[in-house]
Formats: structure tokens, sequence, C-alpha cells
């Protein structure tokens, strides 16, 4: 695989196809999430009001993005499904959503406050996740901070579904050493790491949260 070009046309078509019905299983799910909210409540609390975020691979929902919005700082989503912005644009109004590829965004360098990637580089292989990483390094000031949230294992590969529907997508399952690794090579300080279990209600990985700054 030389580039990441058809894995990533393989996604925008699968969330293009899945959009709708991932918002409308995932669009409250923070309410079900104390975990979650407090490390996006921490990570928010590193910020200045008005402070420029991106939420990196925002879904149809942009729900994440929507929290950080919530409490005052300013959020950018980014998706490279055309559906997903469609849909995250009429529901977060306010909120600024661009169609993009999240490893080549059109931001300039040392632009953004912080990024935050929550579940979005699942599926990505993991030959590629250095290239993210470095992208975000370049759109970050020196200091800005990044979260990354994933589901832990060790598999990747395609799956032929998303949430019940029929089409191709690749998933990644990643360790803590791993996650650690990409934030230390691309130029973050790690200042935060660690997993939960799954709630009962969610696919049943433990959960890994990552934050660094941009050094």
């Amino acid at each position: 695989m030389e580039t990441l070009k058809p894995i990533l046309d393989k996604t925008r078509e699968a969330y293009d196809l899945a959009a709708a019905k991932y918002h409308e299983l995932f669009h409250y799910e923070l309410e079900q999430k104390p975990y979650d909210r407090a490390i996006l409540d921490l990570f928010v609390s590193k910020f200045p009001l008005g402070a420029l975020i991106c939420d990196a691979g925002c879904g149809p929902s942009a729900h994440i993005g929507r929290h950080l919005y919530d409490r005052g700082l300013e959020v950018i989503g980014v998706d490279v499904s055309a559906r997903c912005v469609e849909i995250a644009r009429e529901e977060n109004p306010g909120m600024q959503i661009r169609c993009e590829d999240m490893a080549a965004m059109s931001f300039p360098g040392l632009e953004l406050d912080g990024i935050v990637c929550y579940h979005s580089i699942i599926h990505t292989p993991k030959a590629f996740i250095p290239d993210i990483f470095m992208e975000f390094h370049r759109v970050l000031k020196t200091g800005g901070r990044l979260l990354v949230a994933v589901k832990a294992g060790s598999g990747e590969g395609f799956q032929d579904e998303l949430l019940g529907l029929k089409t191709e997508i690749y998933f990644s399952l990643f360790t803590e050493a791993e996650i650690s690794e990409y934030f230390s090579k691309s130029g973050f300080a790690l200042s935060f790491l660690e997993r939960r279990q799954p709630y009962d209600f969610e696919i049943k990985n433990d959960r890994i949260y990552a934050i660094g700054t941009r050094i």
C-alpha cells in the first residue's frame, strides 16, 4: 500500500452511507459517558476562552467539538465525508465544519491552539498514523495541545460492515505503547495517558485517552 488514498476513499464512501444512522445512534452519547465528559472538560480547562480548536474527524454529529464549543472555545470540525459534514452543519449552528482529510488540512502552519481527535484515526492503517500526527504537529501552535482517543487492541484490517450496513472500511486498534510512541516521535510531550473499560452499552474494547503538548 503506497498511499492512503484507497483507504480514504473507502472511509468516505462508508460514512456517506452510514452518516444518518451514526448521528441517530451517537449524537447524545456523551450524556451517558461521565468519564469522557471529564476528559473533555480537562482538555477545555487548558485553554482560554475563544481558543481555536479543530475537531478532527468530527463525524455527522460533531458532538465532541460541540461539547468544547459550548464551553467557550472556537471549534472548526473537519471530516472527509461530505454527508457527515452536511449533517454536522445542520446540527451545529455557529460551528464551522469543513470537508477535508485530517491528514492534509487547509490550516496554515502554527494556527491552532488545540486538536481533539476522538476515535478518528481508527480507520487508518498504522503505517500511516505518523503522517497524521505530523500534520497535527504542523498546524498546532508551539505549546498547542492534542487529545486523542482510540479503542484498545492489537489488530487492524478491513471489515465488511459499518453500523450494520454493508460497506468495506478499515479498522485499527491500538496499545498504550503505540499511542505514546506516536506522540513522542511526532514532537509532542505526552502529559496524560489513561485507559478505561467500556460502558455496558459500548463495543467491548477498552478505550485509550492521551493528551500531549506540541514542542
